[in-house]
């Protein structure tokens, strides 16, 4: 009896164990969007105005410039760096497509153009200094940060670019063009145009990182550089596209941001580096993913922007409001760290 009564002990541990890693590895691979679900229901039950088609559309629009810039951090993060520097390529793009419409005069297309242009040049900074200097990739950009930054108040002398604004002494005659203006306030069949361009990105990172041979080596090169190298894999050419993209993003996001307001501001786009840093690595969490991946970067910028306009619309204080987000992202990062097959 005491063999058969242990036999069955045994058995019973036996199936705890096997609850328990079900268990974790449910929560690891879809505890996020539980957590995201949740607080949809709760905030669109405890405010009837949150579960509209107009809410859910301011809620897209926020999350469009996020999930841009993010999917950005991400194809950097692939390759295993770390883009600080999208934030002022954003400002910098920015600045330099109202410059050109207001105080130039110049097309919207063109506009787009120097805007897209500026963005790019970031990333071509970034990979000079990670690839050639080989300077470590968050020193270097965190340096381009700064620099960039100061570039940017030294071009318009500290000032914001608005339609009419005086520039060294005399009014500036230029306006926003319509074609720059529809990036933020422009809609097809009642979605606002920032949220369709988003979608297409982020069909287009997607289809690159999953489908595609760049795809492949990005991976192959994240994990393991020196054996991507062996395999006759480009390191250096594919980490200086990674970050050329990273900017080019960073800069699409900042024009969609711009369109809204129709004005430039100064650094406006410092505050989205921590938001899009957090999609991308809220997105390790997604699906049991633990590696950068534009589907989880995508749900991480819904998540931010569910949680910013659910706590803005009951009046949670804004000061406490950093503190919320950074308590799901370490929850989100426990899932994705604690949980995870690396860690079990």
């Amino acid at each position: 009896m005491t063999a058969e009564n242990n036999l069955e002990s045994a058995a019973a541990k036996g199936q705890d164990r096997d609850l328990a890693a079900l268990f974790k590895g449910l929560v690891y691979r879809y505890g996020l969007v539980a957590v995201l679900v949740l607080m949809i229901i709760y905030f669109a039950a405890a405010e009837p105005f949150f579960g509209t088609f107009r809410n859910a559309m301011f809620i897209l629009q926020a999350a469009s410039v996020v999930a841009v810039v993010g999917l950005g951090c991400t194809v950097s993060m692939t390759v295993g760096g770390f883009d600080l520097s999208v934030g002022a390529a954003m400002s910098l793009s920015i600045m330099a497509a109202a410059a050109a419409m207001v105080i130039g005069d110049i097309g919207g297309g063109w506009a787009i153009l120097i805007g897209i242009s500026a963005g790019l040049a970031v990333g071509l900074f970034n990979s000079f200094l990670i690839v050639y200097a080989r300077i470590p990739d968050l020193v270097a950009t965190l340096a381009t940060l700064f620099l960039v930054n100061g570039l940017t108040l030294m071009g318009v002398g500290g000032q914001s670019v608005a339609q009419g604004m005086f520039f060294r002494g005399e009014q500036t005659t230029g306006s926003f063009a319509p074609i720059f203006n529809w990036l933020g306030s422009g809609r097809v069949f009642g979605v606002p145009s920032s949220v369709i361009v988003a979608g297409v990105i982020f069909v287009a990172v997607f289809v690159l990182l999953n489908y595609t041979r760049w795809g492949r080596a990005f991976y192959a090169v994240g994990g393991n550089p020196v054996a991507a190298a062996a395999a006759g894999i480009r390191v250096a050419r594919y980490r200086i596209i990674a970050y050329l993209i990273s900017g080019g993003l960073s800069a699409v996001a900042g024009l969609m941001l711009a369109a809204r307001s129709n004005r430039g501001d100064v650094n406006v786009g410092d505050p989205f580096l921590l938001q899009a840093v957090s999609a991308a690595l809220v997105g390790y969490a997604v699906l049991g993913a633990n590696r950068p991946n534009a589907f989880g970067t995508l749900i991480g910028a819904v998540f931010v922007a569910v949680l910013i306009n659910g706590l803005t619309m009951f009046n949670f204080p804004y000061y406490a409001q950093t503190f919320v987000q950074g308590l799901l992202l370490v929850i989100a990062l426990l899932m994705s760290y604690t949980l995870g097959p690396s860690r079990r």
